[in-house]
């Protein structure tokens, strides 16, 4: 399987921040899911994929240097950011004409579907838009030149929950219209990447916690809950952290089976990607 961006050992350094080493990859035909808590360097490593700061390392995406082929590579790669700027003044109808100059590959009846399916009014402004609108504005316009990558940055920001499927579900078939697709997602509704995502990609004060399979931590992955007595039977190189509560003591865990045929006394139950990321910061090693 190709890997559609490759990171390798990328730095880049702020007064109070530096985001260390930063190595992973998106293998072709997979979505990715970057978590992290506020601060922890996931918009400054979609900014250096995007070539938009400077930065040590390198990035591969679609075997290019994206320093050296940015204007090809962006041809193929949607982007939705947080921030990103539609002027108020603009229309839907707008945008598209002026994306249409941007890109060769610009699908016009593919953009106005997805207008209609939003329910996006095609010739009000901008301004009148609620924010999930012009959300799915941004997404609309990420999804109409047929790009080989998406890099979103928490597109099911301020979405209510019908909605947010609905989007999902478009960002699989998008996967599933052709293999050769990638996305990187990021977002703190975790829930969304459980559902969704391929990969977790964990990123905690600027340096890569891990990069495992989404299947493997939902299904794996545990919470040992015990007694301090039973914690002191619990061998060092099962825990990977436990937290000390008022009553027990919680152990995560990241082979659920193995550990209830070892430690029988225990209650072992799931973890969700939110309580794994919750122990790696604030729990004991």
């Amino acid at each position: 399987m190709k890997n559609t961006i490759e990171l390798k050992h990328v730095s880049k350094e702020y007064p109070g921040f530096h985001l260390k080493d930063v190595s992973f990859c998106i293998p072709a035909g997979t979505i990715v899911g970057l978590v992290g808590e506020n601060g922890a360097g996931k918009t400054t490593t979609i900014q250096a994929i995007l070539n938009s700061i400077h930065f040590g390392g390198e990035i591969q995406i679609f075997g290019k240097d994206n320093r050296v082929a940015e204007k090809e590579i962006k041809q193929d790669l949607g982007v939705v950011l947080d921030d990103s700027f539609l002027s108020e003044y603009l229309s839907a109808k707008g945008v598209g004409a002026i994306l249409k100059t941007m890109y060769a590959n610009w699908d016009e009846k593919k953009y106005d579907t997805y207008l209609k399916k939003f329910k996006l009014p095609s010739s009000k402004l901008i301004k009148s838009y609620s924010s999930g609108m012009k959300m799915k504005l941004k997404i609309a316009a990420a999804l109409s030149h047929c790009p080989k990558l998406l890099v979103l940055d928490e597109p099911t920001s301020g979405l209510d929950p019908i909605v947010r499927n609905e989007i999902l579900d478009i960002f699989r078939d998008y996967i599933l219209e052709d293999e050769s697709r990638s996305i990187l997602l990021s977002s703190h509704i975790t829930t969304d990447l459980e559902s969704i995502a391929d990969y977790i990609v964990f990123l905690h004060e600027g340096e890569i916690v891990f990069q495992l399979p989404t299947s493997d931590l939902l299904e794996k992955y545990g919470i040992l809950k015990c007694s301090e007595k039973e914690f002191e039977q619990i061998q060092k190189e099962d825990v990977i952290r436990y937290q000390k509560r008022k009553y027990q003591y919680e152990v995560l865990i990241s082979d659920k089976q193995k550990m209830r045929k070892k430690y029988p006394f225990a209650v072992i139950d799931k973890a969700t990607i939110d309580e794994i990321m919750l122990f790696y910061v604030k729990g004991e090693k």
